[in-house]
């Protein structure tokens, strides 16, 4: 599989990132340089490498098992909508309001 100057011109544009029609290529050269690196990488058998650290282990968490989970999941209070609005720069009571950044 291999990137094309159009699929970064997609995803560029999907980004919201402007390029220049020198940085195009490039950046589709670079694309095509790591997914080279990462197909080399999947052709090496690591089936009877341990894993190196896992969260977890380092945490001192027993590996989740059965539904279990690293934390109990426990209610607490919580900060009063209105406390929250009455911080708020702009606000229409239930939701923040926040300036339009996407012009499309």
């Amino acid at each position: 599989m291999s990137v094309s100057v159009e699929d970064v011109r997609h995803v560029a544009d999907l980004a919201n990132l402007e390029l220049t029609a020198e940085e195009l290529p490039r950046m589709a050269k670079d694309l095509n340089a790591v997914l080279g690196y990462i197909a080399q990488l999947n052709e090496l058998d690591t089936s009877a490498v341990e894993p190196m650290a896992q969260v977890g282990a380092v945490l001192g968490v027993k590996p989740v098992q059965d539904g279990e989970t690293l934390r109990r999941d426990v209610l607490k209070e919580s900060i009063e909508r209105e406390a929250v609005m009455a911080e708020a720069p702009e606000s229409d009571g239930r939701f923040f309001k926040v300036p339009r950044v996407i012009e499309r």
